[in-house]
């Protein structure tokens, strides 16, 4: 089989920047580092910028303290200086001021990671291991609550592993679909769920009526029993799934020679 000529992230950027429209708000969080900043960060931009440069030239992200930052501009490095200093429309100081916009449903699109994902796109940040005191403590539950409860479309972006996609999470920290079927909705969450899952091997959406995860495309390369080896749960599945679109020629250009010439918002990974 030949080598894909693009990586697994520039895959996961082109199928994620398809998903954004013309003259959206998204949300991007904070990652810590390495996998984690790729994932929560690095992606989600760079899916950004791949859309305003296709497709929706007015689609607009919201990180850290920076609304609407120029994605034309990126620094060369993403240290504190050069962040204190990227152009933007603004930069609001209180973090109030992001909380309240989400509560008010002002962001159309929000991109989350996590360490744990169920079959129901409930979220884990928490912790792990299910007792007290657990196992392990995570990195808490920051906006991510809100995000899922009040945000339009969440994007869950992630990698595939048994561990990582379980049946149930050991601690729910942003309600996806909770238990399927109406049981969100009983919730009275505003916000319909998370639309998507994209990962490194597959992407998934959920079931209209059960709100179980949904095999939507397998990536090149990979085949399906792959991919439910990475999974500690059985997805439903489309009887026509599809092979996920390979990002084409002129979109893996702009990622590497326009959006991110310096290599600052991913770690190139061979597809």
């Amino acid at each position: 089989m030949r080598t894909p000529d693009y990586t697994t992230e520039e895959l996961m950027i082109s199928s994620i920047a398809r998903e954004l429209r013309d003259d959206e708000l998204g949300f991007v969080g904070l990652g810590t580092a390495a996998r984690a900043f790729t994932l929560a960060v690095g992606i989600p931009i760079a899916a950004a910028r791949l859309a305003q440069l296709k497709h929706a030239p007015g689609f607009s992200i919201y990180w850290g303290n920076l609304l609407t930052p120029a994605l034309d501009a990126i620094p060369d490095a993403l240290l504190q200086d050069a962040y204190t200093h990227w152009p933007a429309a603004a930069s609001p100081a209180d973090v109030g001021y992001k909380i309240d916009m989400v509560t008010r449903g002002r962001f159309d699109v929000s991109f989350e990671s996590a360490p744990q994902v169920d079959q129901y796109g409930n979220l884990n940040i928490t912790e792990i291991g299910g007792s007290q005191p657990p196992a392990t403590r995570l990195v808490g539950c920051l906006a991510q609550t809100e995000h899922l409860a009040f945000i339009k479309r969440p994007i869950i972006v992630t990698d595939l592993s048994r561990r990582g996609f379980v049946k149930k999470v050991d601690f729910i920290t942003s309600v996806g679909y909770l238990e399927g079927g109406e049981s969100r909705a009983d919730l009275g969450l505003p916000g319909p769920g998370p639309s998507l899952c994209v990962t490194d091997k597959a992407i998934f959406d959920f079931h209209p009526q059960s709100k179980r995860m949904r095999l939507r495309s397998v990536h090149p390369g990979v085949t399906l029993d792959e991919v439910l080896s990475l999974m500690g749960f059985e997805p439903e599945i489309l009887p026509q799934w599809q092979e996920t679109p390979a990002p084409s020629a002129e979109e893996i250009h702009l990622i590497r020679n326009v959006i991110d010439p310096h290599g600052q918002l991913f770690q190139a990974k061979k597809a």
